[in-house]
């Protein structure tokens, strides 16, 4: 059964916490994409959380009158789906896949630029390697950097 959190949202840069003033759906209520869930107050403002996924409520983590840190779930919603997994666990050797593709582009971007015949250094300046990638597309010689 795949579930998703609902979250307290953050409404504010400085609101670090809101009130649960009421719940408009109980447990085994369905919920539509964007339908309100229930109503919140902060020290600022009245605001409703709407559902970000649709699917039917399995529980309900506060009650009426709690105040709630933003970023805590506050409701458990079940998407369907069966007993499909809401998030895939990734193989261990997946990111030594990654890691090696990142190299491998690194390789290249290197080589481009240790390619170039524009060469940091015979200057006192650094120049990053998209400079140097750009200068070497417009054709653009080290000598005309100079200042």
């Amino acid at each position: 059964m795949p579930t998703v959190e609902l979250l307290m949202p953050k409404l504010g840069e400085s609101i670090i916490e809101a009130t649960i003033l009421s719940w408009n759906k109980k447990v085994g209520d369905t919920v539509e994409i964007d339908e309100p869930v229930l109503e919140i107050a902060t020290d600022k403002v009245d605001s409703e959380v709407p559902s970000e996924v649709e699917g039917t409520i399995i529980e309900i983590l506060y009650n009426e009158g709690d105040v709630v840190p933003v970023g805590k779930a506050v409701a458990i919603i079940d998407i369907g789906g069966g007993d499909a997994p809401v998030v895939e666990k990734t193989p261990v050797s997946e990111p030594a896949k990654v890691v090696e593709q990142i190299n491998e582009q690194v390789n290249k971007a290197q080589e481009t630029v240790s390619d170039s015949n524009l060469s940091n250094a015979n200057s006192s300046r650094f120049y990053s390697p998209l400079v140097m990638s750009i200068a070497k597309e417009e054709r653009v010689s080290m000598k005309s950097w100079k200042q």
